[in-house]
């Protein structure tokens, strides 16, 4: 697979060029065509591409072929094949997303369980104890297990989240780029 990218006046281009439109697909995908899954290595150097690409900017794939591929059925079905393959990833990207924002919810109830028990616990270990350094050590002790036990939950909410919410919009993208076949001559793969 030989590789580059183009800066055009109505935004950016992946261009890819390939002997065999069968290198673009997972070969042991025994589905045909249009639901067939990209091959690793080709989808890490799209999205790798992509991401290069300024933001907002609508850009396309061009794939070059030789024209014996160029003018196979399967090449015409190429733009349906990465749309329905993008979306798809961009659909797990947000059952990802769901899924993280549901542990958070949950480690959020846990850790506000346990930062309310840990409130009363030091409550409970001054009164028991009175005023000294020993009962402030461990009701200190308490309040800072009950905060760190909310740890997870604040970095979910404020930080997890997003990087897979980038990744979601970045396969957005790339389902809704425009994808198209050139033919090349042979010699110039």
């Amino acid at each position: 697979m030989n590789e580059a990218i183009v800066d055009l006046q109505g935004g950016a281009s992946i261009e890819l060029r390939l002997e065999e439109l069968s290198q673009l697909f997972d070969p042991f995908d025994p589905f045909p065509m249009p639901t067939r899954d990209l091959a690793r290595s080709a989808e890490d150097f799209i999205v790798g591409w992509a991401r290069e690409l300024p933001r907002g900017q609508a850009f396309r794939i061009i794939v070059h072929l030789s024209q014996r591929e160029a003018q196979s059925p399967a090449a015409a079905g190429l733009a349906d094949a990465l749309r329905r393959h993008f979306t798809y990833r961009a659909e797990r990207m947000s059952g990802d997303l769901h899924e993280m924002f549901r542990i958070g919810r949950l480690s959020l109830f846990i850790g506000l369980a346990v930062l309310g028990g840990c409130v009363l616990g030091g409550r409970l270990v001054s009164s028991l104890f009175g005023p000294g350094d020993i009962s402030s050590f461990f009701a200190e002790g308490l309040i800072i297990l009950g905060w760190v036990a909310n740890w997870r939950p604040i970095e979910i909410f404020l930080y997890d989240w997003w990087p897979l919410a980038q990744r979601r919009h970045l396969y957005r993208c790339l389902a809704d780029a425009s994808v198209e076949v050139r033919s090349v001559r042979e010699d110039k793969l």
